[in-house]
């Protein structure tokens, strides 16, 4: 069986693949996309010329340690955006925001013209929610916020990093982890639901967004969708 790692790396690759000069690139947070950040320092330092916005300050960090010209603020629209995903269904819906970046990810996902997915073949399921779908609150009154969640679905819900020690996202918000018996049924009836909730900034739901989906595993790179199609 191929290493994990070792298939991460050829997603990435698979993506690199897609970067030409002179783009506006959206670079995505965790540990596959963190891969393709590392390769696309290389072409940078080999003479690419393209400038970046992440997802994360993490990304950014990691940008620009590896001299990637990073802006805070978008010039024109993303020309490509790659990034990971924690589960891919077949309908190329997905479900993001474990590593707690959610909201910046979904900004630069609707910002791009094309969103690329790069992740090894554990991400695929026949249906998203088997584990948990990530959603950022506003800090005021979030337990009422977390409560009103009960009552759209069957679910239950967990503070990330419990009350102790709550995890806070670069936005400086907590996030609830909700666990749904039976999974998403329904990733677009569920995701207009959530952000109907007031109090909640943000979920983990990308459904319609990806144009495509690099899926790596043993024997190569499974394509989803269309990498050089725009939305």
């Amino acid at each position: 069986m191929a290493d994990q790692d070792a298939l991460k790396a050829a997603a990435a690759r698979a993506a690199m693949e897609l970067v030409a000069d002179g783009m506006l690139l959206g670079l995505g947070t965790g540990s596959t996309a963190a891969i393709f950040i590392d390769l696309l320092g290389e072409r940078v330092r080999a003479g690419l010329r393209i400038t970046a916005i992440a997802t994360s300050r993490h990304s950014q960090e990691q940008a620009a340690a590896l001299g990637i010209p990073v802006v805070d603020e978008l010039p024109g629209p993303v020309d490509l955006a790659v990034d990971g995903a924690d589960e891919i269904d077949p309908a190329m819906n997905l479900l993001k925001g474990r590593g707690g970046a959610l909201v910046r990810e979904k900004l630069v996902a609707v910002a791009a013209r094309r969103f690329v997915v790069i992740a090894d073949e554990s991400k695929l399921v026949p249906r998203l929610g088997v584990g948990v779908v990530p959603v950022e609150l506003v800090p005021f009154l979030w337990r009422d916020t977390a409560r009103r969640l009960e009552a759209l679905a069957p679910m239950s819900w967990t503070l990330r990093g419990g009350p102790e020690s709550p995890f806070v996202s670069d936005n400086g918000n907590p996030v609830v982890d909700l666990s749904l018996p039976g999974g998403v049924t329904d990733p677009v009836a569920l995701g207009a639901q959530l952000k109907g909730v007031t109090g909640i900034v943000e979920h983990g739901i990308f459904a319609g967004l990806a144009t495509a989906c690099l899926v790596a595993r043993e024997g190569g790179v499974k394509v989803m969708g269309s990498p050089e199609g725009a939305r």
